[in-house]
């Protein structure tokens, strides 16, 4: 059973992020205030949930939420400041767009960087243990995926609307056929050849 509170603090935000380990899109956070009577039986870490269970989830999540934001980090600045710090950005910058602001924030993973001089701490599978970052997980990845479905259309032939970005089989023969698009991360492996991977 999820928690609702790691601390006392009536203002406590819950961020995560979707989409670190992708060869191309936007890695995107979420963060999310919850009320105290937040209740909802269905929400875990969204890579335990189905996209059908995600979609039905999010519009609840929202209506429910005391204040929510999404952010998405393109690849050129994933590229330019690397993944781990285009992470933490893209929660920090929804951190601050939340009003009321948080006053206290718990954050998925074990890195995280102060923001606004807010106290934090970081909770290793915290979207699994505190709804409020199960919440924001769901919300980081429903988001994303709608932005990889949209850039789909633009280049269809890498399927980014099934894989959404990752490295399958795939996206990397397509890789190989077709070359890089501008949505790809260049400071990624993006072939098995540049590395031998155990996928």
């Amino acid at each position: 059973m999820l928690k609702l509170r790691y601390t006392e603090y009536k203002f406590e935000c819950g961020t995560d992020e979707a989409g670190r380990g992708c060869l191309a899109g936007p890695v995107t956070a979420a963060a999310i205030l919850l009320p105290d009577d937040f209740e909802m039986e269905l929400l875990n870490d969204s890579k335990q949930l189905s996209e059908k269970t995600r979609e039905k989830l999010k519009p609840i999540i929202e209506k429910k939420a005391i204040t929510f934001s999404v952010t998405h980090i393109e690849p050129k600045i994933i590229d330019e400041i690397n993944i781990l710090n285009a992470s933490i950005k893209a929660m920090q910058e929804c951190i601050v767009k939340l009003i009321p602001t948080p006053l206290y924030i718990i954050v998925d993973g074990n890195r995280f960087k102060p923001i606004n001089n807010i106290p934090y701490s970081t909770i290793v599978k915290g979207d699994s243990k505190y709804m409020s970052i199960a919440a924001a997980s769901v919300l980081a990845k429903t988001y994303r995926d709608q932005y990889m479905d949209k850039i789909h259309e633009e280049f269809p032939m890498y399927n980014w609307k099934q894989n959404k970005g990752y490295p399958t089989k795939e996206h990397r023969e397509a890789i190989r056929k077709y070359g890089i698009t501008k949505y790809h991360r260049i400071s990624f492996r993006l072939l098995p050849e540049q590395l031998k991977l155990d996928i």
